[in-house]
């Protein structure tokens, strides 16, 4: 029997999180340690199955089938294809990224006789999440996935909920308020999405009889399994339904603003970089999977869908207050490139939207998690409380700088290659759908540079005036990251490799080839 590597590479967070948790509360500092500890060693985990997974190989790779309740036809099943690889190792390289920027945000102080959660309960809940992330990602069981889409909702809502952001205009009680308003929105939003998905795959069991999704996949492609059209519709749009809200896309995406602004940084990058793509790698792995025929039949509602996400989303960036806001709002706006490119239903797109997962967890872990550090200064998530800082950190504003350029996907930095490739594959079948979408990028330059320009340049405030610039801990968070953006934004060859095979089954899935250039070539 060959060494589980998928298992192990989602066991170590879980095993981290129960070590995490039962340090005792007056060794905060060796805790912070472990979780650190941990995390790095998922990611030589990670980069394991990255190294061992072949891209010319078969579909599914790594696999694991063992029986789970044998009466329901439940197996603990996982495999990984292109998709899967790509997004376990931006799950794994982000998390050790979190923890150091998160390393004094849940340290104790007394605040009206009100004492901040335990330090171990903040580490030990991320690993959590990291587990159940990476494990979904893997499952190729729909239950076991389901299971997994849904538990993952508990730490974050204690994450949320209970280690909020301290940079808050109000009072600590009003704060209090805002945090659990926040915190239950998230729960309460997602907790529907997933009980409409339970009723789909109660369905599918009873359409098929089983929950493996290769073994349905395969049934369809042969067609020993048919599916009666409305009863395939229906349960499309269950999935699709909880997939939306987790992503999220206009007009299920209300939570992720009050979400990400009440969190602390290191908690909104867990949030939108990691734990949201669990929404659209799953459109990508279920929706279009089991399928096939509704993807295509829902395509023209959900490019719209996601046109509107996208400008409606750079819209509100554009006219926000709030830092933390801001860049979620963006996130609205790219997720939107994701799921158009998703459902594009053409290769490019596709493969756009595939690296769009994994740039946009890079660009906006940079930027978020910068504008983190610039927040925890100045006691204020306001735009209009700072000013001139670039002349007192000018490392600070540089990378904040980098990160924002990386946001509005100037060429040269990662992003860039993945929103290029969702336009061109839009175009490719839906024109119209790529002119209005262009409209995104135009808006994201707007706020992106209103941002830089109204925080760090101009005349120092004299509230800034003494602020200090990026420390080492700082600096090794932000720097590797950067690196990443610039490495993978002018040589994207090694994550491609990875991805078009996966894209090609994808493409396969729905019978759907890419659209003929309208005009030939010259000869």
């Amino acid at each position: 029997m060959s060494f589980p590597l998928l298992t192990a590479t989602a066991a170590l967070p879980a095993a981290g999180a129960i070590v995490t948790a039962a340090v005792p509360a007056a060794r905060r500092t060796a805790a912070k340690w472990l979780a650190l500890l941990f995390s790095l060693a998922t990611l030589v985990l990670a980069a394991t199955v990255l190294v061992r997974f072949d891209p010319d190989g078969t579909r599914y790779q790594l696999t694991e089938s063992h029986a789970w309740i044998k009466d329901f036809g439940v197996r603990y099943e996982l495999g990984v294809d292109g998709i899967g690889v790509a997004l376990i190792a931006l799950t794994a390289l982000l998390i050790p990224f979190i923890i150091l920027a998160g390393w004094h945000d849940a340290d104790p102080f007394e605040t009206q006789s009100k004492r901040w959660r335990p330090t171990q309960g903040f580490f030990a809940l991320i690993l959590m999440v990291e587990a159940m992330v990476i494990l979904s990602f893997e499952a190729t069981d729909v239950f076991l996935f389901y299971i997994l889409f849904e538990a993952m909702l508990i730490p974050m809502y204690f994450l949320i909920g209970g280690f909020g952001d301290r940079a808050h205009a109000g009072s600590d009680d009003h704060a209090a308020a805002q945090r659990s308003y926040a915190a239950v929105k998230f729960l309460l939003y997602n907790l529907v999405g997933g009980l409409i998905m339970l009723a789909a795959v109660i369905g599918l069991y009873v359409v098929a009889g089983n929950f493996s999704l290769t073994e349905i996949a395969a049934a369809r492609a042969t067609g020993e399994l048919e599916m009666a059209t409305d009863t395939e519709r229906l349960l499309f749009l269950g999935f699709f339904f909880a997939f939306a809200v987790k992503a999220p896309l206009w007009p299920l995406h209300t939570w992720l603003p009050n979400a990400m602004g009440e969190s602390t940084a290191p908690v909104a990058v867990l949030i939108t970089a990691v734990v949201d793509k669990v929404g659209t790698f799953a459109m990508l792995r279920f929706c279009l999977g089991l399928f096939p025929e509704a993807s295509k039949w829902a395509t023209p509602a959900i490019v719209v869908l996601a046109l509107i996400s996208i400008v409606y989303g750079a819209l509100l960036a554009v006219g926000q207050r709030d830092i933390k806001r801001l860049i979620a709002y963006a996130s609205i706006s790219h997720f939107g490139f994701i799921i158009l490119g998703i459902f594009a239903m053409t290769s490019q797109g596709q493969s756009g939207a595939t690296l769009y997962m994994v740039n946009h967890g890079i660009s906006t872990a940079a930027l978020m998690l910068v504008a983190g550090f610039l927040i925890s200064r100045r006691g204020s998530r306001l735009i209009a409380d700072y000013g001139g800082v670039q002349k007192v950190a000018p490392v600070l504003a540089g990378t904040f700088l980098v990160g924002g350029l990386a946001t509005l996907s100037l060429p040269g930095l990662a992003p860039f290659v993945s929103e290029f490739l969702v336009l061109v594959g839009t175009f490719a079948r839906y024109p119209v759908a790529g002119v209005v979408a262009t409209t995104g990028i135009v808006l994201a330059a707007l706020y992106t540079l209103v941002l830089y320009q109204r925080t760090m340049t101009g005349p120092v405030k004299e509230e800034v005036r003494a602020m200090p610039d990026l420390k080492a801990r700082e600096l090794a968070v932000v720097a590797p990251l950067i690196a990443l953006l610039i490495f993978l934004g002018v040589f994207p060859k090694p994550l491609t490799d990875i991805v078009n095979p996966a894209v090609r089954h994808t493409m396969s899935d729905v019978q759907q080839k890419d659209p003929r250039p309208e005009v030939e070539a010259a000869k």
